[in-house]
């Protein structure tokens, strides 16, 4: 536990000193965030704050596994360590590419949508397939309170490990509407896996949730409203794809029911706001992802945070004792 929380402090602390180099550079290179002309007024005040922030958490990231890998030299623990973090950083280059199109080369689309799912479809093949075919891990799933095990065929397994990757970077991209409010998430989420790791007997897994939690609590001293950089897809496909790795590798990613239930319930918002709309005409919610709603019935930004990540504290909470 020791080593956790000092990978986790270093790591905060190094993200942060990050921030005092990058966000003036962020600055003087005019990487400026645009806000959506639909969606909260509030939110248009924010036009021009420096974006692509989660560069900070890529640098941290790679910085302090080496160092990981440099003090441990057993194999088993710098490949569980190097499998998630090169699984990590792939989608964070996929997020960057999307944000430097839009920001620097000022093609306000970014990589169109066929083209970014592409690039999340080949990273999360990658990593099944190192799994399966390196790693040789056992295609079973374990289930939350019950302490029992499902083995799947691996053909179902693999397509099940794309989905959930997949779907847990797309759900955090949507969840990063708010200022503070992504990076909080994640702080916790990486937190309780990094805990669930730890029940595990799995040190890797378990240094990477810390660093992941660090870089994300480092990045929070410039993103908590009013926000001074914003985390972009660079940060937010990074920390779906670190939360989802993760919680594949340790067997476990039905936790991601408890840990992640606000992006759940901000993916689920958008497909309902879909479906419904289609049947009805109508909107279901003022608007989605479910936190443009809350700010609409008139919430802060600052309660909308501190509400999500309380509800995510208790899940995370129910997770890591389900383990």
């Amino acid at each position: 536990m020791v080593k956790q929380i000092v990978y986790l402090l270093v790591s905060f602390i190094l993200t942060a000193i990050l921030g005092k180099i990058i966000i003036p550079l962020l600055r003087k290179l005019k990487v400026g965030q645009s806000e959506r002309e639909d969606g909260p007024r509030s939110h248009l005040r924010k036009q021009g704050t420096p974006t692509m922030g989660g560069i900070m958490m890529i640098l941290t990231i790679i910085i302090m596994t080496a160092v990981f890998c440099m003090l441990n030299p057993y194999q088993e623990q710098i490949i569980p360590i190097l499998a998630v973090a090169l699984a990590s950083i792939g989608f964070g280059i996929i997020g960057f590419i999307d944000d430097f199109k839009k920001v620097i080369l000022k093609n306000t689309k970014g990589l169109s949508p066929k083209l970014k799912m592409l690039g999340l479809l080949v990273i999360s093949i990658l990593y099944t397939m190192f799994l399966v075919k390196y790693v040789s891990i056992e295609t079973s799933i374990y289930i939350p309170f019950i302490h029992d095990a499902l083995t799947l065929p691996m053909w179902i397994y693999s397509l099940f490990t794309i989905f959930v990757m997949l779907a847990t970077t797309n759900a955090v991209n949507l969840t990063d509407g708010v200022d503070g409010l992504a990076g909080s998430i994640c702080t916790i989420m990486a937190t309780a896996i990094s805990i669930i790791a730890i029940k595990l007997g799995n040190t890797s897994i378990s240094v990477f949730g810390s660093i992941v939690a660090g870089s994300c609590a480092g990045f929070l001293i410039y993103n908590f409203h009013k926000a001074k950089v914003m985390m972009g897809d660079t940060g937010s496909l990074l920390l779906g794809g670190a939360i989802s790795s993760m919680v594949i590798f340790l067997k476990n990613p039905l936790i991601l029911l408890f840990v992640a239930i606000i992006p759940i319930l901000e993916t689920a918002s958008v497909i309902l706001q879909v479906l419904y709309f289609r049947k009805t005409g109508k909107r279901l919610f003022k608007m989605s992802p479910l936190h443009h709603h809350f700010e609409l019935t008139g919430w802060r930004e600052n309660k909308v945070v501190g509400v999500f990540a309380t509800i995510t504290f208790i899940a995370s909470i129910i997770g890591i004792v389900a383990i």
